[in-house]
């Protein structure tokens, strides 16, 4: 049999997707899962969007324009301008999914053995695109003690080589609800100019800030702006995940010209997911405000109720709607199957997603898990329940010294 190709055995498996098999095990041994695995939003899809999908009534679904219908960017203008960020339709390209515009970038812009400054931990899927496009991550390391702030630009420069190309941040971060200040974008925003950097900035969950401070996305930063390319995303904005619609914008034309010839080549992005995505943008205000509010109580529930868990530590997330918690355990990977596969209490269990897959250092996050905060009040507060007797129950429970 033919071997399968080096980027096949390096294609890392998602942490966030590698245990459902279990989690569906258990379901089929009769055991309530709660999912705090995975950024899957539990709130509602905007009725504008839901309407916009039933009252579809086309004879022919035809391809889309390889860059996405111009209505649709158009309208995403008006959107953006609301966050200070100005664009023209041309600046914009509609993709499937962030995903695809973050693998589209790579492929864009770097070239094989070219370097990525990422830092740590980070979403496990930038690993994946990277060897994709045959790129290389490299991370650098922030710690859970103190907050995952980003650390001293020297740290940075000890990693820029002849062969770094770009540095990619999320903000707000996924996997740890970190929001970068003012300061830390304007020392990327340096760093960038200095070694003439691209800086691929995944934006999707500018709406869930916590903090009262001022939204800086990286197209606000001065005298990068052919070095930046956003990426977006409608999948967490309105909990539409399941129609596959992200957009990447840069001002830097040859980018654009470049990541056409890759969109030309998968020949469009969704038609309904468009079609969807254009209605939800004509959301009233009260849907993000409840969205926002229902996120920020969740977010205390859950910070709250892990950090009196025994054992347990988590810094409270600024943004998004994950964290990642210190647990007392020897290895939350084990931890995680352990759940899964052996406890339940009152015929219940939890789902979450080992924050190791999120690092690149062998042996970081070892002992750290991602939680996301996407389900209601009531079923974290039982979740909480259920984890705090897990960690209770666990063979591999490692008691604070």
């Amino acid at each position: 049999m033919p071997e399968i190709s080096v980027r096949g055995l390096e294609m890392p498996e998602s942490p966030i997707r590698k245990l459902a098999p279990l989690a569906v095990a258990a379901k089929n041994r009769g055991i309530k899962v709660y999912h705090l695995n995975i950024g899957q939003p539990d709130l509602p899809t905007p009725q504008c969007g839901l309407d916009a999908l039933k009252r579809i009534d086309r004879k022919l679904l035809e391809y889309s324009p390889s860059q996405g219908f111009l209505s649709y960017r158009e309208k995403l203008c008006g959107f953006y301008k609301k966050f200070n960020i100005n664009v023209t339709p041309d600046d914009i390209i509609i993709t499937a999914g962030g995903s695809e515009a973050v693998l589209y970038s790579f492929m864009a812009c770097l070239n094989p053995g070219d370097e990525i400054i990422v830092p740590e931990p980070a979403y496990a899927n930038y690993m994946a695109f990277a060897i994709s496009a045959g790129a290389k991550i490299k991370t650098i390391a922030t710690s859970i003690e103190e907050g995952f702030a980003l650390p001293k630009v020297e740290k940075f420069e000890e990693l820029i080589n002849e062969r770094t190309r770009a540095i990619m941040i999320c903000n707000p971060n996924n996997p740890t609800g970190y929001l970068y200040t003012r300061r830390e974008m304007n020392q990327i925003r340096d760093l960038v100019k200095k070694y003439d950097l691209y800086l691929f900035s995944d934006e999707v969950y500018r709406e869930y800030i916590y903090t009262g401070s001022p939204y800086i996305s990286a197209m606000h930063l001065q005298g990068i702006e052919n070095n930046t390319v956003l990426i977006d995303s409608v999948s967490k904005r309105y909990s539409e995940c399941g129609i596959r619609i992200g957009a990447l914008i840069t001002k830097n034309e040859e980018i654009r010209k470049a990541v056409m010839k890759f969109c030309q080549a998968r020949l469009s992005p969704p038609l309904i997911g468009q079609i969807v995505a254009e209605a939800s943008l004509d959301a009233p205000a009260s849907y993000y405000r409840d969205v926002y509010d229902e996120y920020v109580d969740r977010r205390k529930c859950l910070i709250d109720g892990l950090n009196r868990i025994p054992g347990v530590y988590s810094p409270i997330p600024m943004g998004a709607f994950y964290t990642v918690a210190r647990l007392p355990v020897d290895d939350s990977e084990k931890f995680c199957r352990w759940c899964l596969n052996e406890f339940s209490y009152e015929g219940e269990t939890v789902m979450m997603a080992p924050a190791s897959g999120f690092y690149t250092t062998p042996g970081a996050g070892r002992n750290q898990v991602r939680i996301a905060y996407v389900l209601k009040r009531e079923d974290l507060q039982q979740a909480l329940v259920v984890l705090r007797k897990a960690l209770e129950t666990y063979p591999g429970r490692v008691e604070e010294e």
